[in-house]
C-alpha cells in the first residue's frame, strides 16, 4: 500500500464528464488499496474568467480582494470532485488550504508556503478510509487572510503536501503526456522527455514552460521529492523529474522553451557611476516588479544604457517608478517594448560540452532572426527576440540540436 499525492490540473476538470473520468482514474489507485490525496487546480478557464471579470471592474485589482476571489475556483473543484466519488460509492471529504492550515506570508497573489499545520487532518481522514481532496494554488495567513500562491501553485501545493506527509510518490496528471523537448502545438515532432533532473525542469520552467509551476520544482529539489508527470487519459509513464545523475550529461540540450509575456525596458543615458545600478533595481524591487535579464551596454561619454526584461503583466507597476527612477539617476528617459519574447535551450550535458552557444547563434542568423539579448547560466542560454519571430526561433533550436522524433530515429 502506498501514499500517493496527485494533483490535476484544470483542463483535465474542464468538464463534468472529464471530473468523472479523474474520479475512475483515483478510484482504479484507491481499490490497488492505496491511500489517496488529490490536489486540483480550478475547472478548465475558470481562474482567467475571475480574473478577466475583476479587470472589468478595477484595470489593476486590489490583490487581497484578488485572492478572495481566485481562490474560489479550486474550491469548486474540490467540493464536485468529492461528490463524484461520493457517487460512485467511496468516502471523500473536500479541503481548503485554510482548512488544513497551509500557512503563508502575507503577499497576495505570490504568497510562499512557511508550514503546512494541518498535515495531520489528512492522515486522520486517509485512515478513515476517505479519499482527500484538497484545493491547491490557496493559504492562509497567520492574520487569517485568504493567499495565493501564484499562477501554477497548485503544483507548489501538491508537493509541498507530499512532503508534509511523507507520501511515496507525488505524480503530476495533465492533458499532456509529460514534459517534451518543446511545446507540441509549436514544434510537430516534439517528444516526450523520459527524465530530467530538477535544474533542468527548473529551467525550463522559468523559461516559459507551462507544465511545472518553476516554485514547485524548487521545494522538490530542497526535499528530494521525485516528481512524476504524466497524461491524465493514458496509463503510459510520463516524465520522471529527480536528482541528476550521469546518464543526463549525456545529453547535451534536453528541451526548447519560450516565453512571449515579457517585456523589455531600456532606461537611457544613465550615468555610468558606481551604485547607480543598485539605485535603479532596487527602485525597481520596491515597485513590486521581478527582473529576468539585465544588459548594461558600453559606457559613452559616462553614460550607459541598461536594459532589463520583466513579465508583461508589470509592466503598468514597472511605470510607476521608472519616471522617479530616470529623475533620481539624472537618465535621459525610458522606452518599453512589449513585443519581445525569450527563448531559452537547457540541458545539463552544457556543463560538460562546448559549441552549443555558437550553434544556436548561427541557427538563429541563417534563419534571420535578431537577437536583441543574452542571457546564460551553466544549463540554459536564454535570447530574447521579436514576438513575431519567437516560434520560428523554437523550431530553428529543437531542429538545430536534433531534439525531434525523426532525429532520435536516425541515430
Amino acid at each position: 500500500m502506498a501514499l500517493i499525492v496527485q494533483k490535476f490540473g484544470g483542463a483535465s476538470l474542464a468538464t463534468p464528464e472529464k471530473m468523472l473520468f479523474v474520479a475512475d482514474r483515483i478510484i482504479r489507485e484507491k481499490k490497488k488499496g492505496n491511500q489517496m490525496v488529490v490536489v486540483v487546480s480550478a475547472p478548465g478557464d475558470t481562474t482567467d474568467n475571475l480574473i478577466e471579470f475583476a479587470e472589468k471592474l478595477a484595470k489593476i485589482p486590489d490583490e487581497r480582494e484578488l485572492d478572495m476571489l481566485m481562490a474560489t475556483g479550486e474550491q469548486q473543484s474540490i467540493a464536485l470532485m468529492s461528490m463524484a466519488l461520493i457517487e460512485k460509492g467511496f468516502k471523500a471529504k473536500s479541503f481548503t488550504g485554510a482548512q488544513l492550515g497551509i500557512m503563508t506570508d502575507t503577499k497576495h497573489t505570490r504568497a510562499r508556503i512557511l508550514d503546512i499545520k494541518g498535515a495531520g487532518k489528512i492522515k486522520k481522514a486517509l485512515k478513515e478510509g476517505f479519499i482527500c481532496m484538497v484545493a491547491g494554488f490557496q493559504g492562509i495567513t497567520d492574520k487569517e487572510e485568504v493567499t495565493t500562491l501564484g499562477r501554477g501553485g497548485s503544483d507548489l501545493t501538491a508537493v509541498a503536501l507530499a512532503t508534509a506527509i511523507k507520501a511515496d510518490v507525488c505524480e503530476f496528471l495533465k492533458d499532456v503526456d509529460g514534459v517534451f523537448t518543446a511545446n507540441p502545438g509549436v514544434v510537430f515532432d516534439a517528444k516526450k522527455i523520459d527524465f530530467l533532473s530538477y535544474d533542468e525542469m527548473l529551467e525550463l520552467s522559468s523559461g516559459g514552460a507551462q507544465v511545472l509551476y518553476n516554485r514547485c520544482v524548487e521545494f522538490a529539489k530542497n526535499y528530494n521529492v521525485v516528481l512524476h508527470v504524466r497524461g491524465t487519459f493514458t496509463d503510459k509513464q510520463g516524465t520522471i523529474i529527480k536528482k541528476e545523475d550521469k546518464e543526463m550529461e549525456k545529453i547535451i540540450v534536453s528541451g526548447i522553451t519560450y516565453n512571449k509575456k515579457e517585456a523589455k525596458i531600456t532606461i537611457k543615458g544613465v550615468p555610468d557611476q558606481p551604485g547607480i545600478a543598485s539605485l535603479v533595481f532596487n527602485k525597481i524591487a520596491d515597485g513590486d516588479v521581478n527582473v529576468d535579464m539585465i544588459i548594461q551596454n558600453v559606457s559613452d561619454n559616462g553614460s550607459t544604457d541598461i536594459s532589463f526584461t520583466i513579465f508583461r503583466k508589470d509592466a503598468v507597476k514597472a511605470v510607476k517608478v521608472l519616471d522617479d527612477i530616470v529623475k533620481k539617476v539624472k537618465a535621459k528617459g525610458y522606452s518599453i517594448d512589449e513585443k519581445i519574447g525569450k527563448v531559452s535551450a537547457v540541458g545539463v550535458g552544457m556543463r560538460t560540452h562546448t559549441g552549443i552557444a555558437s550553434v544556436m547563434f548561427k541557427a538563429l542568423a541563417d534563419k534571420k532572426i535578431n537577437i536583441e539579448m543574452i542571457s546564460t547560466s551553466e544549463i540554459k542560454i536564454s535570447v530574447v527576440v521579436k514576438e513575431d519571430q519567437v516560434e520560428d526561433a523554437v523550431k530553428v533550436l529543437h531542429s538545430a540540436f536534433k531534439l525531434g522524433k525523426k532525429d532520435v530515429k536516425a541515430e
